[in-house]
């Protein structure tokens, strides 16, 4: 059995998605790998295919346990022996779960980082004929990424004591180059060894929405997608609570998850959105790490992340089924303001605090550029892409206008005040603030003084982000970070570069996307025979079949087994397990038709 085959009879797919392949010939061939996939690139099967086709056991070293669930509850449906031993289950079930290991009854493993720490386990380990480790989420092993987690370095100090020597597999969605590196260090992982391809989600349309009334933009977006699973991600708990109280007021159906709710609410509240019983989730960031719902079609932040890197992968959590999908950004002020704050209260030493002003500089970049959003994050991950042609930046129509003039207002004021001041103190000077902090500067005798005056200080503030993002400002690290002027700017002010900037955008919220090549109709007939055997079989309805294949079932609609075959997500064992029940329901469709 070659690999198209193995994949088309354990997962129901024809092809290989880019990437894959080449990681799980590398794997099969017993070289460590480190696999950089964006998140929906299908980078569980990197480590689930070669499981099945290896004789021994695969483990998988996960950060949290839903993912674990999550992904045992998938690979059961797919009639692929899995497991995971964590701290959910009691120690009697655990030792049931050791033993059918130790019988070769399970292909894979799951277990946390942590679970390495006890010494009765790393010794069941050295009993085991292992030939994999999968390390998920791998960013989080190194200190310079956005979930770094002790414990992951810990762990991997043990994987050398395995007696079979297994392959090691590391795979993450989220890593800058110097992330990277760290985890080519730490995991022994050869640089040619590592296959990237790159960070592009071609199905996702990004947006910024900046100058409008947070709650009324949120309003009209979800009115016009009623009925469509959406994350919603706030930045604190007291914002997740207010924004569902406010949401169930307008009939909104909306659910909540954060740290301040119990493990019982957290664990029901998850389930209803995973099971489509309530389609939206507000959530902190502490929602969503392994949840592999496939069919969220929005993720919209309410304030501005901490990081590109984790960002993306919020982001990255809509769209996962290949659809099309939007993430959204609402931006204000007070959001860096907020932000801030929190990296000022953390206990990180000042090294890791700089690191982490630094990367919120890059996240206020984001959400003043006005280049194309989805290369804005590329570059950031060291890939240069090219324009996407449909975030909010390409598709703008506005006309730039020529701002060089006020450009060099401000560029040649920062260097007047001696690069040695940050945002706030230089449009003050800029508009002529009568501000008692500026007096001792003298700053009223330089020439730049009030030479932007009746400028709102507001709309200066702006200007220096949109400069700032386009770098022709620079903006050091730090609690109080200064303004500097690059070498572009330079250019500006020697007159040798012309700055445009579009006027100010209205965002436009009133265009639906509507996918007219099957019949919504029949689509939701099949949505309610896959909710039923999902409630059946106690998991969530995507399992069982993903929007995808739903939706080409209610375009072709296949009427026997091998045209049921040819949908994509459609294998043996799903066949063997759904087939009649679908087909039966299809047949009645095409009955009623007749």
């Amino acid at each position: 059995m070659n690999l198209e085959e193995a994949l088309k009879k354990y997962f129901g797919y024809d092809h290989f998605r880019n990437g894959q392949k080449e990681i799980i010939t590398q794997v099969l061939s017993g070289i460590d790998t480190l696999g950089i996939l964006p998140t929906g690139a299908g980078k569980s099967i990197c480590y689930q295919l070669p499981a099945l086709l290896q004789n021994g056991v695969t483990l998988v070293v996960s950060p949290l346990i839903s993912l674990m669930k999550d992904q045992v509850d998938q690979l059961t449906v797919s009639g692929i022996p899995a497991t995971f031993i964590n701290s959910t289950i009691n120690e009697s079930e655990c030792s049931t779960r050791m033993r059918l290991v130790e019988k070769g009854s399970i292909k894979l493993l799951f277990v946390a980082p942590e679970r390495f720490l006890q010494s009765d386990f790393r010794h069941f380990l050295t009993q085991l004929s292992i030939d994999c480790v999968a390390i998920d989420e791998a960013h989080c092993i190194s200190q310079w990424g956005h979930d770094f987690r002790p414990s992951y370095v810990e762990f991997a100090t043990y994987l050398k004591a395995l007696p079979t020597h297994p392959t090691l597999l590391a795979l993450t969605a989220t890593a800058t180059p110097a992330v990277s590196a760290d985890i080519q260090k730490l995991l022994g992982i050869q640089q040619n060894h590592t296959i990237q391809t790159g960070f592009l989600r071609e199905n996702l349309r990004f947006e910024v929405v900046k100058g409008q009334d947070k709650s009324t933009f949120l309003k009209q977006y979800l009115n016009q997608h009623k009925n469509e699973a959406g994350i919603i991600y706030a930045a604190t708990r007291k914002e997740v609570d207010q924004l569902v109280d406010a949401l169930k007021k307008l009939n909104i159906p909306a659910t909540k998850y954060h740290a301040g709710c119990s493990e019982a609410d957290r664990k029901a509240n998850q389930e209803a959105f995973l099971y489509d019983a309530i389609p939206l989730m507000v959530a902190t960031n502490a929602f969503g790490m392994g949840i592999n719902k496939s069919n969220v079609r929005f993720v919209i932040h309410y304030s501005l992340p901490s990081t590109i890197e984790a960002y993306y992968q919020e982001a990255g959590r809509a769209g996962r089924d290949g659809l099309s999908a939007d993430a959204i950004l609402l931006y204000s002020p007070n959001d860096l303001r907020l932000r801030t704050y929190f990296i000022d209260q953390s206990d990180a030493d000042e090294k890791h605090k700089k690191n982490e002003y630094e990367k919120l500089r890059q996240m206020q970049g984001y959400a003043n550029s006005e280049d194309c959003l989805q290369r804005y994050i590329l570059q950031y991950f060291g890939d240069e892409g090219e324009s996407c042609g449909k975030c909010q930046n390409c598709v703008d129509e506005r006309v730039k206008k020529d701002i060089t003039q006020d450009t060099q207002k401000v560029l040649s004021c920062v260097i007047r005040m001696g690069e040695r001041f940050g945002k706030t103190a230089t449009a003050q000077v800029l508009i002529g603030s009568k501000n008692k902090t500026l007096e001792k500067w003298h700053f009223e005798t330089l020439s730049t003084y009030g030479i932007m005056k009746g400028v709102s200080q507001k709309s200066v503030r702006e200007l220096i982000d949109f400069l700032s993002a386009e770098h022709y400002l620079l903006i050091t690290g730090g609690t109080f970070p200064l303004l500097t002027v690059s070498e572009t700017g330079k250019q500006v002010l020697l007159g040798q570069k012309k700055v445009y900037r579009k006027t100010t955008l209205l965002t436009d919220t009133s265009a639906v996307s509507t996918d007219t090549s099957f019949s919504q109709t029949h689509f939701e007939t099949l949505r309610l025979l896959r909710l039923e055997i999902a409630k059946n079989e106690k998991v969530p309805p995507f399992m069982i079949f993903s929007d995808v294949s739903l939706k080409e079932m209610a375009r072709d609609l296949p009427v026997t087994a091998a045209d049921f075959l040819n949908i994509s997500g459609v294998g043996p064992v799903k066949l063997q397990k759904y087939g009649q029940a679908f087909l039966k329901k299809i047949k009645g469709i095409k009955n009623t038709e007749a």
